[in-house]
């Protein structure tokens, strides 16, 4: 029998997301907020998804952006999944968008299915304001010199303790992270900065740019990202670079999953 035979049956999806994180307040929901998991689970439920919460690769924090999120649910939907996409983007609101959606088998958990996530983070160089460019960018100035910030984020690549730079999503998690790539990228505006690991501390990827930023600005040395991974108990005390440069770009996992 199909599908069709018994009418809809209760099939694992996997969508992914892209959202402008300016008006929400963060990924994951809260009472009397409104976040991305609020919006897409209410778009749900008027297909007739019953389950208590999506899951989700990862929850990016009150202003930052994504193009790359999975998420994963159970829903009996007896037509084709890019029609489900179609159907999603009819209801959500103006700055949340399905990408795409496919089948994943039973279970399906992009959190713990996910082998590499990538962030990229934005720099605008300008002595003055950019209003047009300063939603998805933090503007620095002086400009920073790209190779400095190069040979400091080239430290962060492999297995560390980086937690001078974040906290873990559970008190009792460890703070080691593997990180495969660190490179910042010129462009016409100023620069961003990609990374890759397998997964992220809370707000460690901000505090990574700003740490890599002031040392292609000449405020600090670059021994001193070398001390904090050496000496990961002794909280980096530098500022924290701006949410809306930051975006969640992809999730990857194996090969027996779809690319995020």
């Amino acid at each position: 029998m199909t599908r069709s035979d018994l009418g809809a049956a209760l099939v694992t999806y996997q969508s992914i997301l892209a959202y402008d994180g300016t008006e929400f307040a963060g990924f994951q929901r809260q009472r009397g907020r409104r976040t991305v998991q609020g919006e897409v689970e209410k778009t749900l439920r008027r297909l007739g998804w019953q389950e208590q919460a999506i899951r989700a690769a990862g929850r990016t924090d009150t202003g930052v952006h994504a193009t790359g999120q999975v998420i994963a649910y159970s829903l009996a939907w007896d037509r084709e999944a890019d029609r489900l996409t179609q159907a999603l983007n009819a209801m959500l609101p103006s700055d949340a968008a399905v990408v795409r959606t496919d089948e994943v088998p039973a279970g399906f958990h992009p959190r713990y299915a996910a082998h590499w996530r990538r962030y990229r983070y934005r720099v605008i160089v300008a002595p003055e304001r950019q209003p047009l460019g300063e939603r998805y960018a933090w503007r620095v100035w002086p400009g920073p010199e790209l190779a400095a910030m190069a040979r400091a984020g080239a430290m962060l690549l492999g297995e560390h303790d980086f937690g001078a730079f974040g906290q873990p999503p559970r008190r009792e998690s460890h703070t080691r992270r593997t990180v495969r790539r660190a490179d910042w990228i010129q462009n016409d505006e100023g620069a961003s900065f990609v990374i890759e690991g397998d997964a992220f501390l809370y707000r460690m990827v901000r505090r990574l740019t700003a740490a890599l930023v002031a040392v292609g600005q000449g405020r600090i040395a670059p021994e001193a990202i070398a001390d904090s991974l050496a000496n990961p108990r002794l909280r980096w005390q530098g500022r924290l670079a701006p949410a809306h440069g930051l975006c969640l770009e992809a999730v990857e996992f194996d090969e027996n999953q779809a690319d995020g």
